[in-house]
């Protein structure tokens, strides 16, 4: 089951301080234009981690994020 839908907009969500990605994305909206696969899960055993959800950020930027790192928007 996919935890978010092209369309469906988020809030990006990276708590560790010492992930490289937390100060540029840590806090950053956007919305889901693409859903992608990959091997991820099978490093982690758990089969969430095969989704890439490349999101177009606010600022017109696009990346990648696992649904880990994604969570509803707030209200803003």
């Amino acid at each position: 089951m996919q935890r978010f839908v092209v369309g469906d907009r988020v809030r990006i969500d990276i708590p560790d301080e010492t992930d490289p990605d937390h100060e540029v994305y840590h806090g950053t909206h956007g919305l889901v234009i693409e859903t992608l696969t990959d091997a991820g899960d099978a490093m982690t055993g758990d089969k969430r981690d095969r989704l890439l959800y490349r999101i177009e950020l606010d600022s017109w930027e696009t990346a990648d994020f696992r649904w880990q790192d994604l969570r509803p928007p707030t209200d803003e």
